[in-house]
């Protein structure tokens, strides 16, 4: 029994390692990651029950072309997070991007990519502080804690 158990461990550990080493990501020599920054903005959502619905049921299904601008302007990640009229977004950038920059990207890779964005803003409404027409605005950090 001895005998059995040590080879059965030698061999899922073999096997472990084949499948390690093979499902590595391969990245050509000196090839480093890009650096990243993530970024985070808050909104609210207009105070009207359907139309919250509405903007929700949009998000279920984001429209292609949006999500081919987003890639083709070079954003990493892009988060939304609800509650209830709050909305928090967050989006994971190249460390030296321009927003503007990369927003007129999206926005004009397809006309739809604009469509969108005037139709999201139909929903929103800038927070306390912000200047009238003003929707989506950053959020300072102001502590981080990290156990890296």
């Amino acid at each position: 029994m001895k005998k059995f158990t040590q080879r059965r461990l030698f061999t899922t550990a073999f096997v472990f390692s084949l499948l390690f080493f093979s499902c590595r990501e391969n990245k050509a020599p000196g090839h480093t990651k890009e650096n990243t920054i993530e970024r985070v903005f808050v909104v609210n959502l207009v105070k009207d029950s359907l139309k919250q619905k509405e903007y929700l049921a949009y998000h279920q299904q984001v429209w292609p072309e949006v999500e081919a601008g987003f890639k083709k302007a070079g954003y990493k990640k892009i988060s939304l997070y609800r509650f209830q009229n709050l909305l928090v977004m967050t989006i994971v950038v190249p460390s030296h991007a321009s927003l503007d920059s990369m927003g007129k990207v999206a926005e004009s890779f397809d006309k739809k990519c604009a469509e969108w964005n005037r139709t999201m803003n139909t929903y929103q409404i800038g927070v306390e502080g912000t200047e009238p027409g003003q929707t989506w605005v950053e959020a300072g950090k102001f502590y981080s804690f990290s156990n890296e």
